[in-house]
């Protein structure tokens, strides 16, 4: 029984009814403002097409951080990284592999060939010390999905079609990530937790998966039974490396106090959302020949992945603040100051026309930009070395204001400046 208005009630089932005890307002109101996870986390994105030296920033950041993430990409991607003269290269090991007192994690987002990840790891323990117990510090996430050797070759196969049938092809790296993302997004793709689990059903979906391919692409040629030996043995290698990633991130982020940072393969222009949906390798503000091939002499451009010689262009300020608007800068970290220390002038590109009108942004349609022409700002050079600057008020004048002028065109603050290739040469600002 229960009084309500002055009447006794009964519940539709005849038990007494139960008042409920009223919740005070605080309570209620801390039920229903979300917790925010008691740890935050950096991340390191390139605002551009890839190769702007994220690596380098990442490396000086990974300094003091308790775990470095990767979350997205495969080996495709390359971080060049330079500790006591000695250059390291990194395709799928985050680059703050090299902190020893750091946990480094692969996470979810990322597609892992397992051969060329032991590779990279064996090749990089020849260079230096700075590898050493990458086993012991490493963790990879159980839904992380796996490259296998038949997604390479369908890589290049689909790189021979395209250059066939429109003359042109996308500049993929033949990697197999692509393939790799599609099957992912197909749900027929295999996954990190499948491989360390029961063998006999991994080695039934591996089957199914190349068959999937062979079906698709008749001349492929895949060693089923070759490759399912070898990754048997990987298996092996791997099994302690894997761990539960949501329940991992879970208690980083919420956790004692952890510093997390995060740094992102690839860049902006390569996202298959946002970035240059046709193409891998475009450059609306490539520099003519002469300064081009200035610039990536002194730059040493060639990719870390490939050897493939990078083409280079004056820094496109219009692409820059498209990247931000998708990513929400809080710093930005100007890598490379110093290739530009010879040059007298130096442009930067601050609109875009399309037959002779303006565009307000970075457009999604490849053709209309193919038709860009870009508008610069021509910027006095300062014909002088920067690689011995260890401060803002050692670059020489036109560099600041070099430096001031990307800050106000994009209302985001410069952090840091890189005036060479080791981590001492990044100039802190603030």
């Amino acid at each position: 029984m229960a009084n309500v208005n002055g009447r006794e009630t009964v519940s539709l089932n005849g038990e007494p009814v139960v008042k409920r005890p009223r919740e005070c307002s605080s309570q209620v109101t801390a039920l229903r403002v979300p917790k925010e996870p008691q740890n935050k986390v950096t991340v390191v994105l390139g605002a551009q097409w890839g190769d702007e030296g994220k690596g380098k920033v990442v490396d000086l950041l990974a300094m003091d951080a308790d775990i470095v993430c990767r979350c997205q990409g495969g080996n495709n991607a390359g971080h060049t990284v330079v500790v006591d003269s000695v250059e390291y290269d990194f395709h799928l090991l985050p680059s703050g592999v090299l902190n020893k007192k750091a946990v480094s994690f692969i996470g979810n987002g990322v597609v892992i060939h397992l051969p060329g990840l032991f590779d990279e790891a064996a090749k990089n323990l020849q260079k230096g010390k700075g590898l050493q117990g990458w086993e012991e510090r490493l963790k990879i996430s159980d839904r992380a999905h796996i490259v296998f050797n038949f997604h390479q070759a369908v890589d290049g196969i689909q790189e021979q079609q395209r250059q066939q049938q429109e003359g042109k092809n996308l500049g993929t790296t033949k990697k197999g990530i692509g393939p790799a993302y599609s099957s992912k997004a197909a749900r027929n793709g295999i996954r990190v937790c499948d491989l360390v689990s029961d063998f006999k059903v991994f080695q039934d979906k591996f089957r199914m998966l190349a068959e999937h391919f062979l079906t698709m692409y008749p001349n492929l040629n895949i060693d089923i039974d070759g490759e399912l030996e070898q990754l048997k043995g990987y298996a092996e290698r791997l099994r302690p490396l894997v761990t539960d990633g949501v329940y991992f991130m879970h208690k980083a982020l919420n956790g004692p106090s952890k510093k997390i940072l995060v740094e992102g393969a690839n860049a902006a222009l390569l996202d298959i959302d946002f970035g240059e949906h046709r193409l891998v390798d475009r450059y609306v503000s490539e520099c003519a020949p002469e300064t081009g091939d200035l610039l990536q002499t002194r730059g040493r451009e060639f990719g870390v992945t490939t050897g493939r010689r990078r083409r280079c262009g004056w820094l496109d300020l219009i692409l820059v603040r498209y990247a931000h608007m998708v990513n929400g800068f809080s710093a930005i970290a100007l890598t490379k100051l110093d290739i530009l220390d010879t040059l007298p002038e130096i442009k930067v590109g601050v609109a875009y026309n399309v037959d002779g009108k303006p565009l307000p942004s970075f457009p999604a349609n490849m053709d209309v930009l193919t038709r860009v022409s870009v508008e610069y700002k021509t910027l006095p050079g300062w014909c002088c070395s920067t690689e011995a600057a260890r401060s803002f008020e050692d670059l020489p004048s036109q560099a600041q204001s070099y430096i001031r002028f990307i800050e106000d065109f994009l209302q985001v603050p410069v952090k840091w400046v890189g005036v060479g290739k080791s981590r001492e040469s990044m100039i802190k600002l603030f």
